[in-house]
């Protein structure tokens, strides 16, 4: 692979790290079963001061220009028929940088760049998330009680998270079945809800001991069940799945529980290493044989990880 930095590779996983609009280049075309992923958000957080960090850009123009490289790669490796899902959310505007205070469509725009690039728009679920602590986490103004008793024009319901999903164009090749056992109706019934109500926030690999001596820039990884969900539905046993923004390794550790091949991808180095250390920490524990649609939380996880 051009410009990796380092690597861990196994018959199971193939771990980077460098960036992965240089490393997805060595990626065959059509040879990737499914890709979900939680991109930068524009500019709003910072992860790393390289220059090839998406989240350094200047502004949201900057940074959909650099999306666009990434995104045309994604479609080539893509088989056809199979699909692409990523996580994303509303961004607020802010007064002091984008002049007035309100929301940007984030998800639209990204949804609308793969489009430009061929996918198809296939699905979005919403993630309820708590207004309470997102009030108390960002003091935002629109979710402030005392400015419902100044003047609620100005307030808003909370930012929930949402996945969006796309669709390369053409036929499967490999179809994704499923059984009356393997993939229960109640079960799909409830992955077919447009709203997902019971996924927990604190529901992620732990981050602690990913953070560099004074780093204050952002970790928030995505909550595994909502990974867990998406690989059983859009997946095959043995299916390569694609993460290339892999953080500390949440999207490769659960599709190693589940049984499917990983590549991923991830810029930093101390995320990178502990990406490692959390997806060795399945090396040794068989893929799970449970029922489709059983939540596993990072409880029942936590004796594994490091």
């Amino acid at each position: 692979m051009p410009n990796v930095l380092n690597q861990c590779i196994t018959d199971k996983y193939a771990l980077y790290n460098g960036d992965s609009c240089e490393v997805i280049k060595g990626i065959p075309d059509n040879s990737i079963h499914y890709t979900v992923f939680s991109p930068p958000f524009s500019s709003l957080y910072t992860y790393s001061n390289s220059d090839r960090d998406m989240g350094n850009c200047k502004n949201d123009s900057e940074f959909y220009e650099h999306f666009i490289f990434l995104a045309k790669e994604l479609y080539r490796v893509t088989m056809p028929g199979r699909l692409l899902s990523f996580h994303c959310m509303d961004l607020p505007k802010m007064k002091e940088r984008d002049g007035v205070i309100g929301l940007k469509d984030f998800p639209a725009i990204l949804r609308q760049i793969f489009e430009d690039c061929g996918f198809i728009y296939h699905s979005k679920v919403t993630i309820w998330k708590n207004p309470v602590t997102e009030m108390q986490r960002t003091k935002a103004l629109g979710l402030l009680w005392k400015q419902i008793k100044k003047d609620s024009s100005m307030n808003r319901q909370g930012i929930p998270d949402y996945i969006v999903t796309m669709r390369k164009p053409g036929e499967n090749p490999e179809r994704i079945t499923h059984t009356d056992d393997t993939f229960p109706c109640d079960v799909w019934q409830n992955y077919a809800s447009p709203v997902w109500m019971d996924i927990k926030q604190s529901d992620t690999l732990q981050k602690k001991s990913a953070r560099e001596e004074k780093d204050e820039r952002h970790i928030c990884p995505l909550q595994l069940e909502v990974i867990r969900r998406c690989i059983e539905l859009w997946s095959n046993p043995g299916d390569i799945v694609l993460e290339p923004f892999g953080g500390i390794g949440s999207v490769p550790y659960v599709a190693n529980k589940l049984g499917r091949r990983t590549i991923a991808c991830e810029l930093k180095e101390s995320y990178y290493a502990q990406m490692v250390r959390n997806v060795q920490a399945t090396d040794n524990s068989e893929s799970e044989n449970v029922t489709v649609g059983k939540q596993l939380t990072f409880d029942e996880f936590e004796g594994e990880m490091i």
